[in-house]
């Protein structure tokens, strides 16, 4: 009879997704929308057909695997530690900030403050089914954003483990004092520090080679079953035997995947799954909701609703401001927060296992997580609209963050920076010029551009950019820019006469700098490396690339197939010196897309 549930649910479950999807995306929806009102369709609470709850549950959780095993697969360990700086305190802050305003409001509502907290710490954790989904779904999977968002939520889930890990310390029945939630922290942090070094040396030595053996039968089954077998080996020993969540298990696992050879067969052969069973999850989601909680305790939903939709993306979008990050990035970063999900449940569970969390606190939380799930891909596709509406109403603060894009000078006409601010010198204002100009303007990065047509320097200063008139050549020139202190220089035209000696003495004033050139055929490549060139994009290269992401397309490939393809096309193109050039580079100086990466989002 289980086996029927099994396949009923997963038949049921299936079909009202399809259903439901199809006409929200139809409406122009997401389809995360409909695969909830699925789970709302087939679950107790409404007539008709009723799926198995606890199944489907178990099923969710495989999907939430497979999802941070492909997310696994897709991160790269330094575009982590490329965005570190606002990843790391922005996601602590925001999380404190979120539990404490959540504990003050349901405390003032009048749940105890030890409710409060719990309460608070389980909304304050944004989805990162949801986040993957929206991120994907719009294509910024590989921009700043995006980087961010995922650092972001990375340290959210770290977070989240050390709460789950002291809960019981905290609130339990035999609470241990100082002491014991120390010695709690410490062995947590122990245990995650094993996994992630057992995961990388033991997994990056075996893992690769076990895919090897089974790639040399020629069978796709064996090839898949190993890829499923390691995502999900690696994320239940996770959670059994370093008791951390089977997500963040998952994610490793990836990671290690990610690294080897195999990455893109590996992606290609988990997608169809991660997909299917990561909208089990929000069925699952969707079969939790009971109507009655919105009758029953609407004060406490829209309480929780005003935490999650406006007062956790407030406090991440200050913090992404203060960090003197572009407006659209914060505005971006801020709403693709503002949802709830699988972390969230989880520490309401273990609130209510421990006697914290009232009967109720269950219920008003899916509600919100449905809710706010629903809203999201509505509120982040409004992003650009609240940018132009902040534009038009709050000048000041766009001035204020728009203010990075012209550095400061001294009294003498040198650059000065202030904590936290990059320097850009861009040689030559041609088309390239100018949309490498403008992408950084965007960005908030100070910019110095190097010219030699004087009325398009005059034109530029009008603008308020700072220009050098002079040719770039000359070590005059470039000390005028500035370059002794910049962090990279970007030589944007393939026909600048000493591209090589412009190099050099870049190099000379700043060994630290990071130079990226263009040059018209891969031929000229060797005299750029030698000149102390760390990127150099090719005219011939980039229509290799064009091409290749054409028939890529033609054919139905997925984005994260395009993306795999991309990066393995420059590694054919660069030459054997540049390669080793590149990985003996350390990572970019700017927070957030390592320069290797230089094909993403140009």
């Amino acid at each position: 009879m289980q086996n029927l549930d099994l396949i009923l649910t997963l038949a049921g479950g299936f079909a009202a997704a399809l259903f439901f999807g199809y006409i929200t995306h139809r409406i122009g929806l997401s389809p995360i929308v409909g695969y909830l009102l699925a789970g709302i369709m087939v679950s107790p609470h409404t007539p008709g057909f009723v799926a198995n709850t606890d199944l489907a549950e178990q099923l969710a959780n495989l999907g939430v695997i497979l999802l941070m095993f492909g997310v696994g697969l897709q991160f790269q360990f330094r575009e982590f530690l490329a965005v570190r700086r606002i990843a790391l305190p922005g996601a602590l802050i925001q999380s404190l900030i979120t539990a404490t305003l959540g504990a003050i409001v349901m405390h003032a509502l009048g749940w105890d403050w030890r409710a409060g907290i719990v309460y608070g710490l389980a909304i304050s954790v944004a989805s990162t089914v949801v986040l993957t989904r929206i991120l994907s779904d719009n294509n910024e999977i590989h921009t700043q954003t995006g980087h961010i968002a995922f650092g972001w939520l990375v340290m959210e889930d770290l977070f989240t483990v050390f709460v789950l890990v002291l809960l019981p310390v905290l609130f339990g029945p035999d609470v241990v004092g100082t002491t014991g939630i120390i010695t709690a922290f410490g062995f947590t942090a122990i245990k995650i520090g094993i996994l992630v070094a057992f995961t990388f040396a033991v997994g990056g030595w075996l893992i690769p080679r076990m895919l090897t053996n089974i790639a040399d039968t020629g069978s796709r089954e064996l090839f898949t079953l190993a890829v499923l077998a390691i995502a999900l080996v690696i994320a239940v020993g996770s959670a059994y035997m370093f008791e951390v969540s089977m997500a963040l298990g998952a994610f490793l696992a990836g990671m290690v995947v990610g690294r080897s050879e195999f990455s893109l067969r590996a992606a290609t052969e988990a997608l169809p799954l991660r997909d299917a069973f990561a909208v089990i999850f929000f069925v699952s989601v969707g079969m939790l909701f009971d109507w009655s909680s919105l009758i029953e305790s609407p004060v406490l939903i829209i309480a929780t609703l005003a935490i999650i939709l406006l007062g956790k993306p407030l406090v991440a979008f200050l913090i992404v401001i203060l960090m003197k990050y572009p407006l659209r990035v914060a505005l971006s970063v801020a709403l693709v927060l503002s949802q709830i999900g699988e972390f969230s449940f989880i520490l309401a569970t273990m609130g209510a296992n421990l006697n914290i969390l009232p009967a109720n606190a269950q219920n008003i939380l899916v509600a919100a997580a449905i809710i706010s799930i629903t809203l999201n891909p509505l509120l982040y596709r409004a992003g650009g609209k609240i940018e132009r509406w902040l534009d038009r109403r709050t000048p000041g603060l766009t001035n204020y963050i728009q203010a990075r894009c012209v550095p400061p000078q001294d009294t003498d006409g040198q650059v000065v920076l202030q904590p936290g601010q990059y320097h850009a010198i861009v040689v030559g204002y041609g088309p390239v010029g100018q949309t490498v100009v403008r992408l950084l303007q965007e960005n908030g990065i100070c910019l110095t551009i190097v010219e030699l047509n004087i009325q398009v320097v005059q034109w530029l200063r009008s603008q308020g950019t700072r220009t050098i008139y002079g040719d770039a050549t000359r070590i005059g020139t470039l000390s005028e820019a500035g370059v002794a202190y910049a962090d990279v220089l970007v030589l944007s035209a393939s026909n600048i006469k000493g591209e090589s000696e412009i190099v050099r003495e870049a190099r000379a004033l700043n060994p630290r700098i990071r130079i990226i050139a263009r040059t018209t055929y891969l031929s000229e490549q060797q005299n750029l490396i030698d000149a102390g060139a760390d990127v150099i994009v090719s005219d011939e290269g980039e229509v290799a690339l064009s091409v290749t992401e054409l028939i890529l397309k033609q054919f139905g490939a997925t984005p994260e197939q395009i993306s795999r393809e991309r990066e393995r096309v420059h590694e054919n193109l660069f030459s054997p010196s540049l390669q080793v050039k590149k990985e003996q580079s350390s990572q970019s100086t700017f927070p957030w897309i390592p320069w290797d990466r230089k094909s993403e989002k140009r």
